[in-house]
């Protein structure tokens, strides 16, 4: 398998001319921070990904974690490269400095997570839930119960887990059973939990379990949920260790990959039940999960963008390698495939598609940051608008494009590819949990279908559909071809976004099965525009610093990327304005007709 080199140029690019980091670092909130040193810690995070964890990759897929006498194993190595990560500060990067936290922008957590997940999806897995109990935990626990764990969750010390589903619910948690009992101070819970990534393993002292559970006198439905802090180890009042708590880890999934990743059966209460701590009002447990949607599905799009570009790297590096066939244009002997056109074709399609959705993870996290963070209360509120809108797209559009560019990696490799220790099955296998978990991409769909456009009237819709029209409007000033070929495809793209955002506007309050059946092409054609208008404005960058001092090869690489993408990509966005809004068929059968 090939190493693993963070993408550190392109980062640095998009981080700068999509992301506006200086404008991020220009919020009062981050007052003292530079670029220069935001680019050192990227450094040494791609260091950390290419030479700790990267070479462990492989060794995770093929020796998984196990359970052993009630105690999960992890892969070898990966102990001790968490216990590197914690020392270097990683898990600390984007929370503040009250709890221990590095207070660095989310824009630079997303660079450095691509990179993690990049070089191991599955170590990457743990931080990637501790950040999620963090956050929930910050925004919705009590003083005493961010005193008791955010510090040591923080540092890295303890990790976190978020256990929402059982095995009657999947992704319906309305139906969730686990039952929480008052006790005291305290409550005591019983249930089995499914899913549950890291739920238990060698990394750490504790493990700081959010469940998902129900009062005895809770309304039904997604009404009657409560968020409970469910630690695996007790915390007496001084901070250490007291007696184990009543969970275990009762199996462990047997999965397609992240094999490294364990993923658990958790049981609660086995002798009585769990001691767990309420977080919040009763009741409100799912409203407070969703607080911290937005990140996870932020971080979970950005693993597709992470798989792509490990896939990508593979497929390259052995296209420059593999000797096969002539050049169709003559040659004296057999050429590496790299030279062939249709070669050509694959791996420009993984990265252009890897840059364009690279480029809108950036921008989705600097909007947290001046969703956040931004002085004036009318741009908070505007920001957050645009970032509701475009979370579920990140999602979607990144998740899918990982397991289209693994698959694509293992095209380019030929049969090798279908051979295990090509390594190219592993990107791909890994990926294909990616548009599973954390919300389906069809519920993905629904979410921007019917909450993100139909709710507000497509308000905020709008307001993202005017920036793209104003990059539009700036390609106009180029007049060479690769900007009039970008203008062109993005102008024909907007429109038919437009078509689709305005009949989904009139349709959804009437007939919204309708305009539902329509939400997942709606989807893939909002995130191919959005890719084009990535691309574009990537474009324009690039030709403003031509001539500069800048790497003239890196800057006209990402003028022909893009108008790769903007006429093998982003040319398929108006064909799907039909499936998008005359979905009849999709409902037209009864259902002892499949």
């Amino acid at each position: 398998m090939a190493d693993y080199a963070a993408p550190l140029a392109d980062l640095d690019f998009q981080l700068r001319v999509v992301a506006g980091l200086d404008h991020v670092l220009s919020l009062p909130h981050y007052g003292g921070l530079d670029a220069d040193t935001v680019k050192q810690v990227l450094e040494e995070g791609g260091r950390f990904a290419g030479e700790v964890l990267a070479p462990l990759n492989r060794g995770g897929d093929l020796t998984p974690a196990r359970l052993e006498n009630g105690q999960v194993r992890t892969s070898p190595g990966f102990a001790d490269a968490y216990r590197q990560f914690s020392a270097g500060g990683w898990n600390a990067v984007p929370f503040e400095a009250e709890y221990g936290g590095q207070g660095l922008p989310w824009v630079v957590q997303t660079a450095l997570g691509e990179m993690w997940n990049a070089a191991n999806l599955s170590f990457a897995l743990c931080p990637l839930l501790t950040n999620g109990a963090i956050e929930a935990l910050i925004a919705h626990g009590s003083d005493e119960q961010k005193r008791t764990y955010l510090p040591k969750m923080i540092a890295g010390e303890w990790t976190g887990t978020m256990n929402l589903t059982e095995p009657q619910a999947g992704s319906d948690l309305g139906q969730v059973r686990t039952k929480a009992v008052p006790a005291g101070d305290h409550y005591k819970i019983t249930g089995q939990k499914i899913f549950i990534t890291y739920g238990d393993h060698d990394f750490t002292s504790n493990i700081v379990h959010l469940v998902l559970a129900r009062l005895p006198d809770a309304p039904a439905g997604t009404r009657g949920i409560s968020l409970f802090v469910v630690p695996k180890f007790l915390v007496k009042p001084d901070g250490s260790l007291g007696s184990r708590n009543d969970l275990r880890a009762a199996s462990l999934e047997h999965k397609l990959g992240i094999h490294g990743s364990p993923t658990c059966v958790m049981a609660y209460g086995d002798d009585g039940g769990a001691t767990g701590y309420l977080v919040g009002e009763a009741n409100r447990g799912l409203e407070y999960m969703f607080t911290m949607m937005n990140n996870a599905r932020l971080a979970v799009g950005l693993q597709g963008v992470a798989i792509a570009e490990r896939a990508y790297q593979q497929a390259v590096g052995y296209a420059k390698q593999r000797v096969q066939s002539r050049d169709v244009a003559g040659s004296s002997g057999s050429v590496p495939i790299i030279r062939h056109p249709d070669v050509r074709r694959m791996l420009m399609t993984m990265k252009a598609g890897t840059e364009a959705l690279r480029g809108l993870a950036l921008q989705a996290a600097a909007w947290i940051d001046r969703a956040r963070h931004a002085p004036e209360a009318d741009d908070r509120a505007r920001t957050q608008q645009l970032l509701d809108l475009i979370i579920p797209v990140v999602k979607a559009a990144s998740t899918d494009f990982g397991v289209e560019a693994a698959s694509i990696g293992i095209q380019v490799h030929g049969g090798m590819g279908f051979i295990e220790e090509s390594g190219a099955a592993q990107h791909y296998r890994d990926a294909r949990i990616l548009p599973i978990y954390e919300g389906t991409n069809g519920i993905q769909a629904n979410d921007l279908v019917g909450r993100k456009v139909a709710r507000d009237q497509g308000a905020a819709a709008k307001i993202f559909i005017q920036m793209v029209q104003d990059t539009v409007d700036e390609l106009d000033l180029y007049t060479d071809e690769d900007f009039a070929a970008m203008r062109s495809a993005l102008a024909d793209g907007l429109a038919a976004l437009t078509q689709a955002t305005d009949w989904i506007v009139r349709t959804f309050p009437e007939d919204p099965r309708r305009a539902i059946a329509g939400a997942v092409p709606y989807l893939k054609l909002f995130g191919l525009v959005a890719g084009g208008w990535v691309m574009a404005r990537n474009a324009t960058a690039a030709e403003a610093h031509l001539g500069s001092g800048s790497d003239e090869t890196f800057l006209r690489t990402k003028k022909t990327t893009a108008r790769f993408y903007a006429e093998h990509l982003l040319v398929q966005a108006p064909s799907l304005v039909w499936p998008a809004t005359q979905p009849a068929t999709v409902l037209a059968l009864a259902e002892d007709q499949f």
